[in-house]
């Protein structure tokens, strides 16, 4: 009874705390892991640092503007990963025939699996981001409104939604094939990866792509540009990144429908 009027948010914060606890056991292992994690996404950005050593403008992007994009979509990723990632190890748990204990538990499997050994020392990466972001913010001559501000707040929600929806379609997947989660983290990672910079540098069909297959644009590159006051590509219209949330609303929708459509797919290993 106490589970059920706790609801979902409820039942994801007793799972959570409970890996928090036994990750806190050891706290100097825990601050080293956080610390490496950190460290490890600044070459990320040093890669940033060291090719405008050289240039003073990428893809039209200064430094600033550079680094505002980075932190945002390290930001997004980060926190998608530290509430979510976790659910990329669905197929392992497919294969060991732990998925079939999660059903009959009184919590739902999408929450078990979204807090299966949640790992704190992932927070290093958004805290990392954050850190750039407020530089960025600093040294950018912008006019700032109160529509500016909230759109990038709002960007920073809605790309954590959608790299959350990724990391879900990609664990749906692995209902099908089971040895999957490298190419989830193609889309998820790799997707960093790819807004980090602006995307003019790309070919007009990676754009296409990313805006209408796989909306990573709506991230952090639309929501930026319409802060920028910069032009959207091919020929859209520059309030495009103002379509941000219901981008999201529709990713949730189809990572719910992935995720009840894996389920009903799985067929017990009998173990």
């Amino acid at each position: 009874m106490l589970r059920r009027a706790l609801g979902w948010p409820g039942q994801y914060w007793m799972l959570v705390t409970m890996w928090i606890r036994s990750s806190m056991v050891y706290p100097m292992s825990f601050l080293l892991n956080l610390v490496s994690t950190a460290l490890i996404t600044v070459g990320d950005f040093a890669a940033v640092l060291l090719m405008f050593s050289h240039i003073e403008s990428f893809g039209g992007f200064s430094l600033a503007e550079m680094a505002l994009l980075y932190g945002t979509t390290s930001a997004a990723l980060g926190l998608a990963d530290l509430l979510t990632g976790s659910i990329e190890r669905v197929g392992q748990r497919i294969r060991t025939g732990e998925l079939d204990v999660w059903l009959v538990r009184p919590a739902p499997a999408f929450i078990q699996a979204i807090a299966d050994n949640f790992a704190l020392r992932r927070l290093g990466r958004p805290l990392q981001a954050t850190i750039i972001l407020v530089l960025a913010l600093t040294h950018l001559p912008l006019d700032w409104t109160v529509a500016k501000g909230i759109v990038l707040a709002v960007s920073i929600l809605t790309g954590t939604i959608i790299f959350a929806c990724i990391f879900v379609l990609g664990a749906a997947f692995q209902f099908i094939s089971i040895d999957s989660a490298e190419l989830a983290n193609s889309f998820t990672y790799g997707g960093q990866q790819l807004t980090q910079y602006p995307l003019s540098i790309f070919g007009k069909n990676i754009v296409r792509a990313v805006t209408f297959v796989l909306p990573l644009a709506f991230v952090n590159y639309y929501p930026v540009l319409y802060v920028l006051g910069k032009p959207a590509p091919l020929g859209l219209p520059s309030w495009i990144g103002l379509l941000a949330p219901l981008v999201a609303v529709v990713m949730i929708t189809v990572a719910s429908l992935a995720w009840r459509g894996g389920l009903r797919r799985y067929r017990s290993t009998g173990s």
